[in-house]
């Protein structure tokens, strides 16, 4: 019994240290964007976030109000995409915005945005890895297809997704506000690099392994479903013409997955950089800001009018509504 309350205790002591060296740590990250005055990436991050937040609510009502697109599971998964970007970039514009303007951000609020951006970043990971399983099922087993993944077994999965990106996040935010009755109540700057930072060595590693173990998972998803419609396609003829449909999508899909995976590998470095000493302030300030108000929006600005455009359910479903509303105004001047 006191051997345990020996290692409570223990446990306790680093995480205060911890706490004190995150202040610190958040006093001279504030100190870094206003020198290097990096409030300015606000007009790009905002604008990203402007145009996503514009195009994805209609293609999102267009799934969830047109009968025939919610019973297709590229859809449904299409839709949870869009839904977990627009939670994502809606609280990383606030968490942006409250650092470089200098608002301290309670604790246990700060702690609680980063969780489910955290997640939601995740989810959207694995859901745009789901969509390229989704595609290989529909060309490896087109007969079956529907049998394997009806609409009611594409929800349940997306409920899955969700609680899986989101049971990590939000596990260490309990963990950490049961430890951290002497940290300080509020934050100067709200990151998840820095309280991961922070961290003890066995929460880090438990950090580190989950992100690695998911982005292999997907990764080796992915490599393996490509070669295999690659290698079931390629006697078909669709790969002969430079510019055919299928070698168009497939290159679409590729550089966007690119773009999806480019900002969890940029954080892994960001991690990394942030356990070394040698490394100076200013560099890991600037790759951080880079990757929040640039590198993570990218995708997100791009997927809505990529899918809006290439999908043609979807584009003619917008054209009607469009046709639909001219039709009622002419009738309503007349």
């Amino acid at each position: 019994m006191n051997t345990t309350q020996h290692l409570t205790t223990q446990f306790q002591m680093v995480l205060s240290e911890n706490m004190a060296a995150m202040a610190n740590s958040s006093h001279q990250w504030y100190d870094s964007l206003q020198r290097w005055h990096l409030e300015l990436f606000l007009i790009p991050a905002s604008l990203l976030t402007l145009a996503t937040l514009l195009a994805n609510p209609i293609l999102l009502a267009c799934i969830l109000f047109s009968r025939s697109l919610r019973q297709e599971t590229r859809y449904l998964l299409l839709a949870n995409t869009l839904a977990a970007d627009m939670l994502f970039l809606s609280l990383n514009l606030v968490t942006v915005v409250c650092n470089t303007l200098g608002v301290a951000m309670l604790r246990v609020l700060c702690e609680l945005v980063s969780a489910v951006t955290a997640a939601a970043y995740c989810c959207a990971v694995l859901t745009v890895t789901l969509k390229v399983v989704d595609t290989y099922v529909a060309v490896r087993w087109p007969l079956h297809y529907h049998d394997l993944l009806p609409p009611a077994r594409t929800q349940k999965i997306l409920v899955g997704v969700w609680l899986l990106a989101a049971m990590y996040p939000l596990s260490l935010v309990i963990v950490m506000e049961v430890m951290e009755d002497n940290a300080p109540q509020r934050s100067e700057v709200c990151l998840i690099l820095i309280s991961i930072g922070k961290m003890d060595s066995e929460m880090m590693d438990g950090v580190h392994i989950y992100f690695t173990m998911g982005a292999v998972v997907c990764t080796l998803l992915i490599l393996y479903c490509y070669g295999r419609l690659y290698w079931v396609t390629k006697t078909q003829g669709i790969w002969q013409s430079r510019y055919s449909r299928a070698r168009v999508t497939l290159l679409a899909h590729g550089v966007l997955l690119l773009l999806y995976f480019s900002p969890g590998l940029v954080f892994t470095v960001e991690l990394v950089l942030y356990q070394r000493q040698e490394v100076s302030q200013d560099i890991r300030v600037w790759i951080n800001t880079v990757n929040m108000c640039i590198l993570m929006l990218l995708p997100r600005a791009c997927a809505p009018y990529l899918y809006g455009l290439w999908y043609r359910d979807i584009s003619d479903t917008l054209l009607a509504v469009l046709h639909r509303r001219r039709r009622l105004s002419q009738v309503t001047v007349a």
